[in-house]
């Protein structure tokens, strides 16, 4: 089986080593002319590291990303304590990081043979019959797989072969974010990630790259749209105005940010489906979220891990057809996103105080530990296989 995925991002770059861990042939298509990723941060919790641990990039993340775990918790925007943020599963285990994005990238590429990746190739075209499946770029070159997935983000340039598109949904904020060296502000925690809630806004603070860099995100409303976009140019004194009068903490780190950059939040309503024959969405291209679980990435890599067990599953049984693996993806995958996507959005009115009465936030709030330890409980690994064998013995 030879598998063609579209999209050089984290999510097409995870799925490409999810599938090469479990011996499938892969080639990744990326439209820009090098892989990167513009600074920004990202969280990597336990439900997905576990899974790149597995595929032997255990240390190499751990080199790059920073630790999260102690001091880290929720306040109200004068800087009172709601609650603690819960960073470990039910076991106790902290596998939880903040990362560069550009650092887990690279890490992603290095796994896998250069021969691999593609640069340069924007896909203009898809067709597909019996015996495959073929891609064509704007730079002429034609490719041939037995499946292709599309992980090219939540403006897909291959979702209408799969659905009839329809537009992300603008969620009415647009976040501003940025970088700080950790040493601009030494008296900081180190290891924490802290959010102050309140007044429609939200604002987060947590580490990444080892701990040299603070990366910081203010959550806005505004009345017009804002590009989905994460190298935008924001603006650096609205941004501080934003949350004058908030706890001292967060107006003596926005006394030290010179520029940042602004994104739209953007997500959609979960798709009919996701597969069309031999093609199907991974990621954004499939279930784009708001960022209020910090879980984006997080499924992405899922989806690309239970894609690599069932793919490997069809090329080890004849009897089941790369359509049918892919309908079994959809199966297991689409209603766990569903889910996270669903509470993203439920999250994003807690932190933005969208309540009648605090208190009850509040309460939500502190209690949210039980429903985090089982997001990070999940085993896509463990799941998928159980699905294989389960829908194998029924089939």
């Amino acid at each position: 089986m030879h598998v063609a995925v579209v999209g050089g991002g984290m999510g097409g770059l995870a799925a490409a080593v999810a599938l090469a861990h479990r011996g499938i042939s892969v080639a990744v298509y990326e439209q820009s002319a090098a892989l990167r990723e513009v600074g920004a941060g990202v969280f990597i919790y336990p439900n997905s590291l576990r899974q790149m641990e597995r595929m032997g990039l255990g240390d190499a993340l751990a080199r790059v990303g920073a630790r999260v775990g102690s001091g880290s918790e929720y306040y109200r925007m004068d800087g009172s304590v709601v609650g603690k943020i819960t960073t470990t599963d039910s076991s106790g285990w902290n596998g939880m990081y903040g990362m560069h994005r550009a650092d887990i990238l690279k890490v992603l590429a290095d796994a896998l043979p250069a021969s691999s990746i593609h640069t340069g190739h924007r896909c203009v075209g898809f067709s597909q019959d019996e015996n495959g499946a073929r891609l064509t770029f704007e730079n002429g070159n034609v490719a041939h797989a037995d499946v292709v997935i599309a992980a090219d983000g939540i403006n897909s340039v291959l979702q209408k072969h799969v659905v009839e598109p329809s537009p992300p949904e603008y969620a009415g904020c647009r976040a501003y974010r940025g970088l700080l060296p950790a040493d601009k502000l030494p008296e900081w925690r180190r290891e924490a990630h802290q959010v102050w809630m309140g007044d429609g806004k939200h604002f987060m603070v947590f580490p990444v790259r080892s701990g040299e860099l603070l990366n910081y995100v203010g959550f806005v409303p505004t009345k017009s749209e804002t590009a989905e976009s994460w190298s935008a140019v924001g603006d650096r004194d609205e941004l501080a105005a934003s949350f004058a009068g908030w706890d001292p903490r967060v107006t003596y780190l926005l006394e030290k940010v010179e520029t940042c950059f602004w994104w739209g939040l953007y997500d959609r309503k979960p798709l009919r489906t996701w597969t069309n024959g031999r093609l199907a969405l991974l990621g954004d291209a499939a279930h784009p979220m708001l960022p209020h679980l910090g879980q984006g990435a997080n499924q992405a890599i899922e989806d690309g891990t239970a894609l690599a067990v069932i793919l490997q599953a069809c090329a080890q049984d004849d009897a089941m057809s790369p359509e049918e693996a892919l309908r079994k993806y959809q199966a297991l995958r689409q209603p766990r996103t569903s889910m996270v996507q669903a509470e993203a959005r439920k999250n994003g009115l807690r932190y933005d105080s969208k309540y009648a009465d605090l208190a009850q936030r509040d309460k939500e709030i502190a209690n949210s530990a039980q429903f985090r330890r089982s997001l990070y409980d999940y085993d896509i690994e463990k799941e998928a296989l159980e699905f294989v064998r389960v829908e194998g013995a029924t089939a």
